[in-house]
Parts: C-alpha cells; structure tokens; sequence
C-alpha cells in the first residue's frame, strides 16, 4: 500500500505499525481457527513491540554522545586490554549500554546485543526493520537476519537482505540463518573471514548454573579445535566404559572433561591452585535443616556442601589445608553482623568479655570491623565486605568478588569514611562507571542495601545475598463504620 503524498505516506505507516486493537475474548470461547487466529496477532504485536523498542534505543544511543566521557590518556579512561571487544557505538557514551541495561532490567551484555541489532536493522537492513515495524516479519526471523548481517557492509547486507526477505517466513531459523551465510559467502569470501577473526577475538569461557546443583562450563573455540577435544573426551569415556564403569557415557565424558581441566598431565606449567569459596549456612551444614548455600556464587545443596568440605579436608569445620575458614554471623533478618576467622572465634569464645571476665554478661565481643583513617580497606573490612556481598553488588551484574574491587561509594577524596557502610564490590566496569559516567548515584543503607540510580532517573535496588526484604508496612487502621 502507498499513498499519494509524502503526508499519506506518513500516516498510512501510522496506521499500520499500530498495534491491533487488544480486544480478547476468553480463552474457553475460542475454537481451533479463534486460537490460531489470536495467536498470530500476539506474533504481529510482539514484533511491533520489538521494533518500537529498538527505536528507543537508537534514541537513548542519541541522547548520550561520548563528548562527557574520560578522554584517551587521562584518569578514567578506557584500557582495551582485557576485553577487546566490548560493544563500541561510534560517537555513544561508552557508559550507554549500562544505561541501557538499567532501564531494561537485564545484564549489560544482553542490552549491548540489543542495541547492536537496533543499529544493524536500521543501517543494514533498513527493509526488515520496517516489516517489522508492520509486524509482517516475527522478531525471531528479524534477529537471525541481523546476526547473521551485523558485520558486513550495507551494500552487501542489502543485496543478502534482497533475496531472502520474501522467503525468509517460510524458512525455519536455522535454514534462514544458514542461508544468509551462504548468500553472504557467495558475494564477499573476505566477510565470512573476517566474521571467523572477530569470533575468535570474542572468544571466551563462561560458567553458568542449570540447577539441582549443576553448572555447565562452555568454552569457545575454532570448528577443528570443538572436534579435536570432543573426540579425545569421547574415546577416554568410551575406554573406561570398556573397562567395565558403570556411569552412563555422558556421565562419563563429563568426569574425564573436568578431569583433565584439573589434573592434566605433562603440560609443563607452573602449579595453579583453584580457588573455591564456599558459603553455607551452618544449620544446613550440621543437617538440621536442608538450607544450601554457594560455591563460587554456583547454588548447591546442604549436602552437596557437606560432601564438597569432606573432600578439601573440611569435616568437621576445621580450616582445609592451603585454604581459609571465616565465619559469618547474621541476625534474624539475615542482616551480617561480623565476620571472623575460625581461630579468632576459638580465642573470642575462651576470653569472653574483657570488662566482665568469666562471667555470661551478654556484652558484644563482635561487631563490624572498625572504621580506619586510611584509604585502603583493612583485613577486616575486605573479608566483612566480601563476605557480606559476595559478587558485584550493581544491579544485574553479578561479578563474582574475586573480580570486584572495594568501592568507596562516597569517594575517599570527597570525604567518604573507609567504613563498611561506605564500601562495596563492585567489578571494575562498574567501578569504573560510579566513578566517571556523569548522572549515575550509588547510595548504601546501613544493611548493605544498595540503591543505584541512573541518569534516566531509574532507581534499582540490591540487597546483599541472605538479607531477607523488609516485612510490608501493615494496612493502615480503618476507623470504625460509626
């Protein structure tokens, strides 16, 4: 359809990308073609909600040029030699995509492949993104189409777009997808090269959990590599089940993978010691109740946990050989009270109270580490701090603390108190942004409740992993009817 002016024009896009009215009659009035009919108008919608949504982006991205960020060679400024590639928009504050990730609600990394396909629709494939606008494409299809098109050229992203836009609805994702590659590896070889280097500078291994205990390590890696490790790993289970293991294959690749992540053989490196921090409640612990606990943020049962100390040499509560055991106390809301060494409790527990020696008084002989004078944290306050907070504390980040530095949230230089009401983990990405992005605030409750505001105005609130929510205010009193 076209109008017969510019205006026409206008308003007849008006009119179409408008969501359908959502008049719905009940479920159970529906027949097999009222189902299918329903649900194709939830596709059309949701495809219009997704292009509308990457309108906004672009129009946040706008909003927020790079002209107040730190410049290249001063305080603050960006170093690329961790993480080469981080999403950059030419001309955006590099602070955008965290911006972006506040309003969304969604980890930084999900909002910045948000706004790359919002970029890549608008300036690659500028006819997907307007069938989406109409809801004549599902968002599904459009995403795969802006994957797969993200990093070549528009002229070739155009060309590509051309020949598989009309068919791209009758196409499964996988069959769409592999079609714009081959389409795409047909007009330009040199993309599909350089698509493989950039994968291969995004190259990571990532750790997640998947529940009841299990986590799943994935790593990525060249086509031949994948080939060459799972076929090592199949040929050790497959040997040990002719041995005679009883354990499932799959069972059994899985043991020999870590296995030989964590005991290989001859490869001539110097000794690396896994780190393991593990986080439990000791009535869970002692089998009074079945209350579980973390292992390096992964969520585990209480007798996993009992199972996993029995192996580092744990039983009992003693501290494990090369490692360390702090205990937490908490009080009734799950709020930390101190943190203390199992060898400074033992010597707390023999003294008692220094004003009232040998007698049960009640004094406090625990609290928070005390304040200090100088910028850097204590002992103390660090192993408070980290035990309080275990992981970054910035909304939807979840950095475990080993990768956290221990923020000042009012700064040091402005008068802040190294105080553990005044210090939190913070990954350094996030560190970095409290203390450069102009607009953000981070303010801390004395119970570790951490409230982060963006400059959209948006408010986000943290609370440290235990801390149980205040109870709801109770409804006000109603005068009587008379």
């Amino acid at each position: 359809m076209s109008g017969t002016s510019t205006f026409e024009d206008l308003v007849l896009d008006w009119v179409v990308v408008q969501p359908e009215p959502d008049w719905r009659p009940p479920v159970w009035s529906l027949d097999g073609e009222g189902v299918a009919a329903e649900l194709e108008r939830i596709q059309r919608n949701r495809a219009r909600d997704t292009a509308r949504e990457a309108d906004l982006i672009l129009r946040l991205a706008e909003l927020r040029p790079d002209t107040d960020d730190p410049p290249e060679g001063t305080p603050g400024a960006r170093r690329r030699t961790w993480r080469k590639t981080d999403p950059e928009f030419p001309g955006v504050s590099e602070f955008f995509p965290d911006e972006l990730a506040h309003a969304l609600n969604l980890g930084r990394g999900t909002a910045a492949f948000r706004a790359r396909r919002a970029y890549t629709w608008r300036d690659n494939l500028p006819a997907t993104y307007t069938a989406l606008h109409r809801g004549e494409l599902d968002d599904r299809r459009a995403g795969v189409l802006a994957d797969a098109l993200q990093h070549t050229t528009p002229e070739l992203a155009h060309a590509v777009e051309a020949v598989l836009l009309p068919e791209a609805g009758d196409l499964s994702l996988a069959r769409l997808r592999a079609r714009a590659l081959e389409l795409l590896a047909e007009l330009d070889a040199t993309a599909v090269e350089q698509r493989h280097e950039q994968a291969q500078r995004a190259a990571d291994v990532r750790a997640y959990a998947t529940g009841d205990g299990m986590a799943t390590l994935a790593g990525d890696m060249t086509a031949e590599e994948a080939a060459a490790c799972y076929d090592l790993i199949d040929r050790l289970a497959t040997m040990a089940k002719a041995d005679g293991d009883p354990r499932p294959i799959g069972q059994l690749r899985a043991a020999i993978h870590a296995m030989l992540l964590l005991r290989p053989a001859d490869h001539g490196l110097p000794g690396v010691t896994a780190n393991l921090t593990i986080t439990a409640a000791l009535d869970g612990l002692g089998g009074a109740s079945a209350r579980g606990g973390e292992v390096n943020g992964f969520p585990v049962t209480a007798a996993q946990l009992r199972r996993l100390l029995r192996r580092v040499g744990a039983v009992g509560l003693s501290t494990p050989e090369g490692g360390s055991l702090t205990f937490a106390l908490t009080d009734e809301h799950g709020r930390l009270l101190a943190t203390v060494p199992a060898a400074e409790l033992a010597r707390l527990a023999a003294r008692g109270c220094p004003a009232h020696p040998r007698a049960d008084c009640g004094c406090a002989v625990l609290g928070p580490p005390p304040a200090t004078d100088g910028y850097r944290p204590t002992a103390a306050q660090r192993r408070f701090v980290t035990t309080r907070d275990r992981r970054c504390r910035t909304p939807n980040c979840g950095q475990r603390a080993g990768w956290a530095d221990h923020d000042h949230l009012v700064p040091h230089a402005d008068g802040g108190a190294t105080t553990c009401v005044n210090l939190c983990c913070l990954c350094r990405s996030h560190h970095r942004l409290k203390t450069f992005a102009p607009g953000w605030t981070f303010r801390m409750d004395p119970d570790g409740t951490l409230h982060v505001t963006s400059p959209s105005g948006i408010t986000r609130t943290t609370r440290p992993p235990g801390l149980r929510p205040p109870e709801p205010e109770p409804p006000p009193d109603e005068p009587p009817p008379f």
